[in-house]
């Protein structure tokens, strides 16, 4: 299995938290880039939030300040922690590993 596991989807209300947790093998001698996407009904997917090898950390603007994410090197995983949860924010998100990129779980998010 060479994808990322994501786990953690699910239906959440609005000003709520919910935490997305990836596995992935331990098949790259080292890991360069580590993030999550997201994609809405009808939108394109985007950026949600990104950790570098040198591990200098991004936010698209909308989830900066509510979503942190964070990772462990030894387990292999990579979390997305989502607090204070929008309808907006509601969408299938991915956890991408390098160029592999997981199924993406849902996250609905009800008014």
């Amino acid at each position: 299995q060479v994808q990322p596991v994501e786990s953690g989807g699910g239906l959440v209300q609005a000003g709520g938290s919910l935490t997305l947790s990836c596995s992935y093998p331990r098949i790259f001698s080292s890991i360069d880039y580590r993030a999550w996407y997201r994609q809405a009904p009808g939108k394109q997917r985007e950026m949600v939030a990104e950790i570098h090898r040198n591990g200098y950390t991004n936010y698209a603007s909308p989830v900066r300040g509510r979503f942190t994410i964070f990772g462990d090197s030894v387990k292999t995983t990579l979390s997305l922690r989502m607090n204070n949860l929008k309808v907006e924010d509601a969408g299938v998100y991915f956890c991408v590993i390098q160029t592999k990129w997981g199924q993406g779980p849902q996250v609905t998010v009800s008014s």
